[in-house]
């Protein structure tokens, strides 16, 4: 046996029944009374559908008086759907004017009757379905859930059934005022007990919320399957609350709290948010929420701001000390590292001081520091796409720190760019031209370029190539460069300069000249050298030939006879 059954809600429903039927008995010993009149078509209509319905109920409830068990419950559902029927054929009734007044108003009362039974059964198996629902395990919850939900969406049915019985009988000139204040009565307590229920669940599922952030792995589960059940409740109850706003507009009553709230909860904006009332009681209800949490936690989070704050002025004094001492560090010419791997430690240095403090003040202020390294993470990835060139080019500078090519100060050639390196980081390299320009060069390029590295040695041979004519004294040109090449202060005495004859040209005999100066002292020594020789060979008489060619004309005088 169901509670049902046992309940003394049995009788009720038995009675609500049998005036049902008895409702449509007398209608049609009424209308079997009544002498032959001709009925018009839509009346003979809608009293075949009557009774045909009305017949239909008869037998359910027939079949409900021997039934027992879960069937009972099924039977029950059934004569609520067709008691729907029963209501749309009465509604058509009405809206047509197509059967008698009398007994439209007695269909009607019966249905009263009818519904509020319907609501008290409704409410108990509402009840008890509860009481199983807390009872059972979590995996077994969300399948009552669903039988809870049929019920409450049976129950604002009925609800809506005992406002529109309330309409009815306006329409029929029967207003029953003292229904129509219980019913508001009965409606206000609903809205208010359905409103504290949601804010109930409401809290529960942002607790829920917060202890699955901060949960195990292993926890994690478990509490996302109550988080779920939660929502299905609040779900259900919001539904129940917006059906129950519907009723509380028709009744007069003043339900923008109750219309701010269920947008507070789905976050549905409706033209009902257009009221000025909903939205006043919006703005009170964030601004009380403001103040409640300003009271609750200002004093608390002003402190972790603080920390966080001291925190970073620490971090910061760190770092100018980690950077000093890193600095001294590498500049030790024993180490002998380029500028450019003395700043990427002394930069590497202080970033890292930087971040350790940074994530140390955001653990301090209650943040989860795993779900920000792991948007990191996926971050990192996603701009490692997003910027493969400059990727390309860091990468580049890392090979340029390790092998150090050139430094700054050098006077290179790379990337198609010769001038003195005056600044390089992992990304790009800035040359400055001999005239004065500044060409800063993508390191990718460098790197996958031939690089010359001018100054990169201390010492330097410089080459060149001094000619004398064919008739000139060989041997005395040959002394004659020793000497301007000897008599230089910047020459170098070791290695020894090199002086021979190289190449017998076309127009001249040239001699190589190849002195070793320091790499400081290239372009001087170049220039004063070819400067001298110009200057001892005129004063020695010794030529320097410039390219000349000679060209003979011969001319065949016999084959100048013969034309003649």
């Amino acid at each position: 046996m169901s509670v049902f059954s046992q309940s003394p809600l049995w009788r009720r429903w038995s009675v609500a029944l049998l005036l049902l039927a008895f409702s449509s008995f007398s209608g049609l010993l009424h209308a079997e009374s009544e002498p032959a009149q001709a009925s018009s078509p839509a009346t003979s209509k809608a009293e075949a559908a009557l009774n045909r319905v009305n017949g239909e109920i008869r037998d359910l409830s027939e079949s409900l008086k021997v039934t027992t068990g879960d069937q009972k419950d099924a039977i029950q559902f059934r004569l609520f759907n067709k008691n729907n029927e029963l209501r749309e054929v009465i509604g058509n009734a009405i809206d047509a004017d197509s059967l008698p007044k009398e007994m439209l108003i007695e269909q009607v009362r019966v249905q009263q009757n009818y519904t509020e039974s319907a609501k008290a059964y409704l409410d108990s198996k509402a009840e008890e379905v509860t009481e199983k629902f807390n009872a059972a395990k979590d995996e077994d919850k969300l399948s009552i859930l669903n039988n809870y939900s049929e019920i409450q969406d049976y129950l604002n049915s009925a609800y809506d059934a005992s406002w529109q019985n309330l309409e009815w009988l306006k329409k029929l000139d029967v207003q029953d005022k003292v229904a129509e204040s219980e019913f508001a009565v009965l409606v206000g307590k609903k809205l208010r007990l359905t409103s504290a229920s949601i804010e109930y669940f409401s809290q529960q599922a942002n607790a829920l919320s917060t202890q699955i952030a901060s949960a195990p792995e292993a926890d994690k589960a478990g509490l996302q399957t109550s988080q779920l059940i939660l929502k299905q409740r609040l779900s259900i109850e919001t539904k129940s609350l917006r059906n129950l706003i519907v009723l509380g507009d028709e009744l007069g009553m003043d339900t923008s709290e109750y219309k701010r709230q269920v947008f507070s909860i789905t976050g549905n904006i409706t033209q009902d948010i257009l009221d000025g009332k909903v939205m006043l009681s919006l703005v009170s209800h964030w601004w009380t929420q403001a103040i409640d949490w300003l009271a609750d936690n200002a004093p608390q989070q002003l402190f972790q701001v603080l920390i966080f704050l001291l925190i970073l002025f620490i971090t910061r004094a760190i770092v100018k000390l980690v950077r000093k001492v890193v600095s001294k560090a590498v500049i030790n010419k024993n180490l002998k590292l380029s500028h450019l791997m003395q700043n990427f430690f002394i930069s590497m240095s202080g970033n890292i001081v930087w971040v350790i403090g940074i994530m140390v003040g955001l653990s301090q202020i209650g943040l989860n520091l795993a779900p920000i390294l792991t948007g990191f993470g996926i971050a990192g990835v996603i701009i490692g796409f997003a910027l493969q060139d400059t990727l390309s080019n860091f990468a580049a500078g890392m090979m340029l720190l390790i092998y150090r090519p050139f430094d700054v100060g050098d006077f290179v050639f790379a990337g198609g760019v010769d001038g003195k390196v005056s600044h390089m980081s992992l990304v790009n390299t800035t040359i400055r031209t001999f005239d004065n320009q500044i060409i800063i060069v993508p390191n990718s390029k460098i790197w996958g370029d031939v690089i010359k590295n001018v100054t990169h040695e201390r010492t330097r041979r410089v080459d060149m190539i001094f000619g004398i004519g064919y008739g000139d004294d060989l041997l005395k040109a040959e002394q004659v460069l020793t000497e301007i090449v000897h008599a230089h202060p910047a020459v170098l005495k070791s290695p020894e300069a090199n002086i021979k004859v190289h190449t017998l040209n076309t127009s001249s005999v040239d001699f190589i000249v190849r002195p070793w100066v320091k790499t400081d002292d290239y372009w001087d020594v170049y220039w004063d050298i070819t400067k001298e020789v110009k200057l001892r060979f005129d004063r020695e008489g010794i030529s320097i030939p410039f390219p000349q060619q000679d060209v003979h004309l011969h001319m065949v005088k016999d084959a100048v006879s013969d034309n003649s």
